[in-house]
């Protein structure tokens, strides 16, 4: 095996550093700074995305805040139209309900006057047919017509009795 020979050492020891050192310098100026410039691009990049998604959470966190005060808002502006439209029905269910009551206390009234216009006209006609009916009596049973005063008398008495 020629690398076990003694001999061949000395050239192989050259050949190896020599290689070596072709090596060394292709990786500090050729690779090793692409593989650097990759490594800081892609740093820079995954920095930039995280600004940009911490500006875009700070965004949204912004709009969100001004989303639910705006619904407060307008929550609390329809709760105020709703206060408003129920206070203008009960202003208006009020005012309705006045005039129906006033109507009806007129209706009654006016019903109170006929039903006591009647009571009077009944207790006329109650007074003049009992006084009718008394004198028949008195005249079938006595014969006699009693005078009419006398039979007025006795039934407005027997009446408040």
């Amino acid at each position: 095996m020629p690398q076990l020979d003694p001999l061949d050492w000395a050239p192989q020891l050259i050949w190896l550093a020599l290689t070596f050192g072709v090596l060394y310098l292709l990786m500090v100026w050729v690779a090793l700074p692409r593989i650097g410039s990759v490594i800081d691009k892609r740093a820079a990049h995954i920095k930039g995305d995280l600004e940009a998604a911490d500006k875009l959470r700070r965004e949204t966190e912004d709009a969100i805040a001004a989303y639910e005060q705006a619904l407060a808002e307008a929550k609390q502006k329809a709760h105020g139209i709703v206060e408003e439209g129920r206070a203008k029905l009960k202003a208006e269910t009020d005012a309705e309900r006045a005039k129906l009551e006033k109507k009806l206390a007129a209706r009654s009234a006016e019903a109170e006057a006929r039903i006591d216009e009647a009571k009077a006209s009944a207790m006329k006609d109650v007074n003049a047919v009992a006084t009718d009916v008394a004198a028949d009596i008195v005249r079938q049973l006595t014969g006699t017509a009693p005078a009419k005063g006398d039979i007025e008398k006795a039934v407005t008495a027997a009446r408040k009795a």
